[in-house]
């Protein structure tokens, strides 16, 4: 403004009038547009404005204000929300696309990706909305150079950005360089590689001319062709131990290409050819595949070619093959060819029926073997069984004719309590005599917590054996990994498993002395509560995981096996190692859940509860796994730095069986040990000398070499192996 009393210039005035009239200009688009605070914003302008406001102003700011009451809900969501807020600006984001407003869209996508860069799929979405709504070059290059930026192990968002160049006419040696770029993105599964190759091999095609015989770009593309069969021949296949393309998908577009858009049939039956090599020709789909496109642009002959080799080779559906082969003749084929193909179809069909005969008789007999083994099994163990009791037998009828003759000669009992000779009768009554000695007559205390233990263990040696039945295994589970010192776990397993349904019976199982084993059935009156009892497995029960598991009959059934938990690739759940053996779910939830909504957190376990640093996390979807991998591997986590990936075990390797057809060796004589077996800190007693000694010339004790005779003649034999009970023989003999 001019100073007061000053008179303004015809150019001041005309400068401040301008500026008058930008300010104006602000105040009405900010009023135009839905804003929070708006009505201090109207304030504002309305005290500072010498003029009424215009009708137009006014109007324009209820519209802004009537839309802006729509927004706050999802406003006010997200100044409530935690971060990634990935939920809150969905709802945002499908509230603005109702409305159809293009640059609101867009600056909402914009305000979510600020805060989720790393989130692929909402990349994806506003790609593609670019894509197919604003189609504006510079700003849809820019979104995807972004997108591959931030997110560079999606292939997704690179064959969506060469889609775009392509579309917006970018030159040649960009996209390609692009290419390259994306093929050192580093994928994380071998078909990635394979879908990228495809998506520049279309680009390539499709700037062919084929009109003529020969051009650069047709053998540009032939090149990128024979290129993309040997990278996924030697690099993926070398990471990933699979080319990821096991249909070979690549070389049957090559050969599409050379037989309908080349008029080459001869490049294109050497690709197929190649690709039957590769393990295919067993697929019957692979050969009808083939025989089409030899009916579309071969001859006749070929065709016929085709099908025969099907027929011989085919292994999956060979009766479909025979049948096009039938057809074939049919419909062009001579009475020679005829005749031809169905004595060729009909012994094919013969011999295959003979195979699955014969391989139905070798499953029929392995099962048969199967059962003769696991009832020999069963009869071993019941005759082991019996042994050990009648042996326990004789052991205490010993110890009893022995304290007969100790109570003839008069002698006194040594007790434990070293009590002196002359304090009490010198032969303890019946009922002490059962509490002072154990069942090989060691002493035990008859006071303390071990009484009441010993008399429930006294009364459940009484109960009558229970022979599980298997016809109710339908309404039965398995529980297992129990404690041992479990006090009473019939009443404990009740409480628990009341909650799936009605219970009918508990059936603990006890050793021979009366101590709980770990393990029981439970049987409920419903099949539906069964199947509910299940979701119970792994609950933590006394501090170990509790394994509830279907009641299965492993010897009918040697190969069921219950894993809950999946085996193959999860790209919404991860897995952490490294952890520290003290971290609680609730901490690690703590530190997940800043990446995105936590949907479940399991922390590994051994068999007794205890932790082993190992966790799987499992979010909400994708994106927000990926987020998490790149925020939190190498973290530090109470001292331990922790690794984080995405959850892809291993294949588990499982035991070879034997092959239909081929004789099993016998099972190798198992050794035998000491009266209590081989404990795994048991230590052999044997001298190293003799461990090692596997010549046969002895060594005299003045260490000159004596000559065997055997040694002479027979060549060295392998020292056989002796177990702690061999060498005690070895040494009594001496």
């Amino acid at each position: 403004q001019p100073a007061p009393g000053s008179i303004p210039s015809p150019e001041q005035q005309q400068v401040l009038c301008s500026q008058l009239e930008k300010i104006h200009t602000l105040f009405r688009r900010q009023l135009g547009i839905p804003l929070l605070d708006m009505e201090a914003s109207y304030a504002e302008y309305e005290e500072w404005s010498e003029e009424p406001i215009p009708e137009t102003t006014i109007k324009n700011y209820k519209k802004a204000l009537q839309q802006l009451e729509k927004c706050k809900p999802y406003e006010e969501a997200l100044l409530g929300a935690e971060t990634p807020k990935l939920a809150e600006y969905q709802a945002y984001i499908d509230f603005e696309m109702k409305a159809g407003d293009p640059a609101r869209i867009q600056l909402i996508y914009e305000r979510a990706l600020a805060e989720n860069c790393l989130v692929p799929d909402l990349w994806a979405r506003y790609n593609q909305y670019l894509d197919r709504q604003l189609k504006v070059k510079e700003l849809v290059l820019s979104a995807h150079d972004r997108a591959v930026r931030n997110c560079p192990w999606t292939v997704g968002l690179w064959i969506r950005y060469l889609l775009a160049m392509e579309r917006h006419r970018v030159e040649h040696s960009i996209i390609s360089e692009m290419f390259e770029k994306a093929l050192n993105a580093g994928f994380i599964q071998a078909t990635d590689y394979v879908e990228i190759w495809q998506a520049y091999l279309d680009y390539l095609r499709r700037r062919v001319d084929f009109t003529q015989d020969s051009s650069k770009e047709l053998e540009e593309l032939r090149s990128a062709f024979a290129r993309a069969v040997e990278y996924l021949k030697q690099e993926v296949e070398e990471r990933f131990s699979e080319s990821g393309d096991p249909s070979c998908t690549i070389m049957q577009n090559w050969a599409r290409v050379e037989a309908r858009l080349c008029n080459n049939m001869q490049k294109a039956r050497e690709l197929w050819d190649n690709i039957m090599t590769k393990g295919n020709a067993k697929y019957a789909n692979m050969w009808l595949e083939y025989y089409n496109l030899e009916r579309a642009h071969g001859d006749t002959q070929h065709c016929r070619k085709a099908l025969h080799r099907a027929v011989q080779c085919t292994s999956d559906y060979p009766e479909h093959v025979c049948e096009v082969l039938l057809t074939l003749e049919r419909i062009e084929g001579t009475l020679e060819d005829w005749d031809a193909a169905v004595q060729k179809t009909e012994n094919r069909l013969a011999r295959v029926n003979e195979q699955r005969a014969k391989a139905a008789e070798k499953e029929a007999a392995l099962a048969k073997q199967e059962e003769e083994r696991a009832e020999q099994r069963k009869q071993a163990r019941a005759e082991k069984k019996a042994s050990k009791k009648a042996k326990k037998t004789r052991i205490g009828d010993k110890r009893k004719a022995d304290e007969d003759d100790e109570g003839e000669w008069g002698q006194e009992e040594e007790l434990p309590s070293k009590r002196h000779r002359g304090e009490g009768d010198g032969v303890l009554p019946e009922e002490d005599m059962e509490v002072e000695t154990g069942l090989f007559g060691r002493a035990e205390k008859p006071d303390g917590p071990a009484a009441p233990k010993e008399k429930a263990s006294t009364s459940r040696k009484d109960v009558p054996k229970v022979f599980h039945d298997s016809s109710k295994d339908k309404v039965t589970v398995f529980v297992s990994n129990l404690s041992y010192t479990m006090a009473e776990p019939e009443a404990k397993l009740r409480e628990l498993f009341g909650s799936c349904g009605e219970v009918v019976e508990i059936r603990a199982v006890f050793n021979n002395k009366g101590t709980f084993r770990g393990y029981c059935y439970v049987q409920f009156r419903e099949e539906e509560a069964a199947r509910q009892a299940l979701a119970l497995d792994r609950t933590a029960v006394e501090g170990r995981p509790m394994f509830v598991s279907p009641c299965v009959d492993k010897n009918k059934n040697p190969d069921f096996k219950v894993f809950r938990y999946s085996t193959t690739l999860e790209k919404h759940k991860l897995f952490i190692s490294g952890l520290p053996f003290s971290c609680t779910k609730e901490e690690l939830e703590e530190v997940c859940k800043a990446h995105g909504n936590v949907k479940d957190i399991r922390l590994v376990t051994n068999r007794a509860g205890k932790p082993k640093g190992l966790a799987y996390v499992e979010y909400e979807n994708e994106a927000q796994a990926s987020q998490a991998v790149l925020k939190m591997d190498g973290l530090t986590v109470k001292d331990h730095v922790i690794k984080v990936m995405i959850s892809n075990p291993p294949l588990r390797k499982l035991p070879e069986r034997p092959e239909p057809g081929r004789a099993s060796l016998p099972p190798a004589p198992r050794q035998i040990y000491g009266a209590r077996g081989k404990g795994r800190t048991q230590l052999s007693m044997m001298p190293r000398a003799l461990q090692r000694q596997s010549n046969p010339m002895a060594k005299a004790e003045n260490g000159m070499v004596q000559n065997s005779p055997a040694a002479s003649s027979d060549p060295p034999a392998e020292p056989k192996k002796m177990s702690n009970a061999d060498f005690a023989k070895m040494l009594l003999k001496k």
